[in-house]
């Protein structure tokens, strides 16, 4: 019989033109490549999610929920994570760490879950670090923005279980720094937490800056203690300074009251300059709606108005068309880490913890606030959140960004070694 003759079609089926298949043995093709059918792993996916759900701060929880039910939604309906169906239980964090570390081993231990998510507290992430690697689990931070998470737990301890995706406190204090030494201010006073966060930006903020803009002075501080809902006494402080320039890391509802006093006593006649870098936060912008004066320097860890893309602008239509609410920027982070979870699975092509974290370490993806990578270094991932003046949108009930600002992510994230004036912004092109 005569033998017939293969075609390029037959090449093809066989998986035999370039890169699309393996030999396995003798007449034995693997599929690759665009041919690969993906993985399958045994389900479900179990993802345990904590953040603040009581108090009041349980307005967070819930843009967590709504972001991460949104994500897992739309996987389980297209097939889930690789062929397995995600579940998430979540758990209230609350703000204290021993609660954290307990939601933590009561996912792993008790409810059996593959990876962990949220945490809003930077002390209850820094208290989680060494527990996830007892537990052996990767976990995503979506929240909690302390830089010594990622430089001293990740990169000096070489704790390989915890993950950022959320912008840390480089946005908010070197960042901020880039914006303000474009302004005419000199004299820069603050009114912020008095706890890590606040000293920590604030140091982050002069630091910078007075690299950028040398002459620039310093010239009050006024520490608020968490639960702060009298700021008349920091206000009179910060206007007796005379200073330039106002930054502030107060947020949610104590920023709001401290914005509300501020217009009361007169500061936004006497301080033209005014920099808050969680003022995007949508609790607070709707908390202030008219009363947000315009020309205010917000920002935040996403917002919905950026980047001006198709795939962010649709996220947004769907997230509002499902929730009657604009996204915060813990939605879209809550929503991106469950395909965090999908992707580094997939390329894994299993659940097992050692597999996903490499598959994570150096990981590119797409979403809404853009393209994010996971530094293999710290696992922080590293994306593009702008800065803008706020103003009055007649499509919106709350003050939004008019003129926006975007520093490149690289200009002013601290770099690995994290030792030394070369690690820290400003950088040598």
């Amino acid at each position: 019989m005569a033998k017939k003759k293969m075609t390029r079609r037959d090449f093809f089926k066989a998986g035999l033109l370039t890169g699309a298949g393996a030999c396995l043995g003798a007449g034995v093709l693997k599929p690759t490549g665009l041919w690969a059918a993906p993985a399958k792993v045994k389900g479900p996916v179990k993802i345990g999610y904590q953040a603040i759900m009581s108090g009041t701060l349980a307005g967070y929880g819930e843009f967590h929920k709504m972001g991460v039910d949104m994500a897992v939604d739309e996987i389980n309906k297209k097939g889930g994570i690789a062929g397995a169906k995600v579940v998430v239980e979540y758990r209230d964090s609350t703000l204290k760490a021993p609660e954290a570390i307990k939601n933590a081993r009561y996912f792993v231990d008790s409810w059996g879950a593959d990876f962990l998510g949220g945490v809003d507290s930077s002390g209850q992430a820094l208290a989680l670090a060494p527990v996830m690697k007892q537990l052996g689990k990767p976990i995503i931070i979506t929240h909690a923005a302390t830089e010594k998470l990622n430089e001293i737990e990740v990169f000096q301890k070489g704790i390989k279980e915890v993950f950022r995706i959320s912008s840390p406190t480089y946005q908010d204090g070197n960042a901020a720094a880039f914006v303000a030494k474009d302004l005419p201010a000199m004299k820069w006073a603050t009114i912020s937490p008095k706890y890590e966060y606040g000293y920590t930006c604030w140091s982050m903020f002069k630091n910078t800056l007075a690299k950028l803009k040398p002459g620039v002075q310093f010239v009050a501080e006024s520490w608020a203690p968490f639960g702060t809902t009298d700021f008349r006494a920091h206000i009179n402080t910060i206007l007796d300074a005379k200073p330039d320039g106002l930054y502030s890391v107060e947020w949610a509802g104590e920023l709001i009251s401290m914005m509300k006093q501020a217009g009361q006593a007169g500061l936004f006649n006497k301080i033209k300059h005014v920099m808050l870098p969680v003022g995007a936060a949508m609790d607070v912008l709707e908390g202030l709606g008219k009363e947000m004066p315009d020309n205010i320097w917000i920002s935040g860890r996403y917002f919905f108005q950026y980047p001006k893309d198709k795939r962010n602008t649709a996220w947004v239509a769907s997230f509002v068309k499902r929730w009657k609410h604009y996204p915060a920027y813990v939605s879209e982070t809550g929503y991106s880490s469950i395909y965090a979870f999908k992707q580094a699975v997939e390329a894994a092509g299993s659940k097992d913890a050692k597999k996903v974290i490499a598959a994570l370490e150096g990981m590119k993806m797409q979403s809404p606030a853009g393209e994010r990578v996971f530094r293999k270094q710290d696992h922080q991932a590293v994306y593009t959140v702008p800065w803008g003046l706020t103003a009055a949108d007649p499509k919106y009930p709350f003050k939004v960004m008019g003129k926006m600002v975007v520093i490149p992510a690289q200009d002013f994230f601290n770099r690995p070694p994290f030792k030394g004036p070369e690690s820290m912004p400003p950088f040598k092109k």
